[in-house]
């Protein structure tokens, strides 16, 4: 059979765009990827989708393919986060997740729309708030032990107000791999009648199996844990995007439907935040389970752990650099050691990381509502990939400390440089600067070096912009941001 040469035609532009993209396999990019190193996953996968690609999950009484495999993935969540009698759905991904649970938790609450508040450690992830500005909730973010950069129990329960309808933990956090005090969190959830809801979503299919008998328990074993997500387009290796959030108990649950029969059409029964849907995430999550198995998943993990132990030891061995906090699954971060005799920048070093191949992603430092500070970061995604590439990967770490020992942290760009003292100096004001029309906002990012409309075309200095995200007030390059994204991706 022929092929048709429009279709070659189009398929040929398409992986000529892909081939601009960043790497998703091979581990060369520790962030936003999962790679499993098991190309069968990737066929299984894309062969599971392409089944249910004309499927719509709107309404499982009609396509009853999606009803039976949203079952036995919740029937696998169940078994491995020792929720026997949990209930649940299968989402988009972990925002969706999140912000779900903080939905379920207000309504089962009865809070009215617009109040309330919910408690958060500040390393929670930002799909939290999120989920409280769609919602109209207060968000609570509460210090971390700038050490441990877990939070502790006393902060929570300080924070605590009469309107406060849910706690949060990590488990782990994704800025440092932390995870928290589940066990105590849930002892005090209970004690004081509020529902506790585990944000898993980064790495709950990992730490299900992680080989550490120390690592607390963190999921449904916890008495007081009503609720938990962990996505599958993560440790599950599914194709994005796919997540799972369990609850409880029933009434939680349905807490999150939204559903309607006032208006003349269709009854509408909605139980993520979408109404017509693709099946193909569910299906790829499913085949992988079903592919998978428990040990299946188990021999991957322990890769991923064997990966991870061996880079955390490689980086406390490198002068000028260490492992922050108290990691305990399959990411972590990087930080300069401020006791090193050598200082080496961590956002530097991830750049130099970068020029030998390898994709770290920076993060900036974070002052807390308490005024402690986390510092400056660099965060990396081990996948059971990473295994084949860890002694490369050490010879560049270690290479790239030599390469930038003793340099300053990056500075941000002059205009932004500029930007930030006028601000702090109370020349310029903030809200002039966030009134400011979208095109003002784009011609200050191009005067500062950072033109949204290069269409990817050049390489971005992210040690550079990350600074201007510490020197600017965040409202300030929240908008900025924001103002790049839409622009990149827009025709100028």
């Amino acid at each position: 059979m022929t092929a048709d040469p429009r279709s070659v035609r189009i398929l040929a532009e398409l992986e000529s765009l892909r081939d601009n993209d960043a790497p998703t396999h091979g581990g060369r990019v520790l962030s936003y990827v999962y790679d499993s190193g098991l190309a069968e996953l990737d066929e299984l996968a894309a062969a599971a989708a392409r089944l249910v690609q004309p499927v719509n999950g709107l309404d499982p009484t009609v396509f009853t393919s999606v009803a039976a495999m949203e079952r036995e993935v919740i029937t696998f969540g169940r078994k491995i986060f020792h929720g026997d009698q949990t209930v649940g759905s299968v989402t988009s991904g972990g925002t969706e997740s999140c912000l779900l649970a903080v939905k379920a938790a207000r309504d089962h609450a009865g809070i009215a729309a617009g109040s309330g508040s919910i408690v958060v450690p500040s390393t929670a992830h930002a799909a939290f708030d999120k989920a409280a500005k769609l919602l109209g909730v207060q968000i609570i973010r509460v210090p971390v032990d700038v050490g441990t950069t877990a939070v502790t129990v006393g902060a929570v329960e300080a924070a605590l107000r009469d309107d406060t309808f849910l706690i949060v933990a990590s488990a782990p956090n994704y800025p440092t791999g932390t995870a928290d005090p589940v066990v105590e969190l849930g002892e005090l959830a209970l004690a004081r009648e509020l529902p506790l809801h585990v944000d898993a979503c980064l790495g709950g299919f990992a730490l299900a199996w992680w080989p550490d008998e120390s690592l607390p328990p963190w999921d449904f074993r916890v008495p007081g844990v009503t609720s938990l997500s962990a996505d599958l387009h993560k440790y599950g290796y599914t194709p994005k995007g796919a997540s799972l959030l369990l609850h409880s108990d029933r009434d939680r649950h349905r807490a999150q439907y939204f559903a309607t029969t006032d208006w003349p059409g269709y009854p509408v029964v909605n139980p993520t935040l979408l109404g017509s849907r693709s099946a193909a995430g569910l299906a790829a999550s499913w085949a992988i389970i079903e592919y998978l198995g428990e040990d299946g998943f188990r021999n991957l993990v322990v890769r991923v752990a064997d990966s991870s132990r061996r880079l955390t030891k490689a980086i406390d061995g490198i002068d000028g650099l260490r492992v922050v906090g108290e990691p305990v699954g399959p990411v972590f971060a990087v930080a300069s050691d401020p006791t090193s005799g050598t200082v080496v920048d961590t956002h530097r070093w991830s750049e130099a990381v970068s020029k030998r191949g390898f994709a770290l992603q920076v993060q900036p430092g974070y002052t807390q509502t308490d005024g402690t500070v986390l510092p400056p970061t660099t965060h990396l995604t081990i996948t059971p990939v990473t295994e084949q590439i860890v002694d490369e990967l050490v010879e560049a770490f270690v290479a790239a400390a030599d390469e930038v020992r003793g340099l300053p942290a990056q500075e941000p760009p002059q205009a932004l440089a500029e930007l930030a003292e006028l601000l702090a100096g109370g020349s310029l004001d903030i809200d002039t600067v966030l009134g400011l029309p979208s095109e003002a906002t784009a011609a200050a990012l191009v005067a500062a070096g950072v033109d949204p409309h290069g269409g990817g075309s050049g390489e971005l200095d992210m040690p550079a912009i990350v600074a201007a995200v510490q020197a600017l007030p965040r409202s300030v390059t929240a908008k900025m941001l924001a103002e790049f994204l839409a622009s990149f991706t827009n025709p100028a």
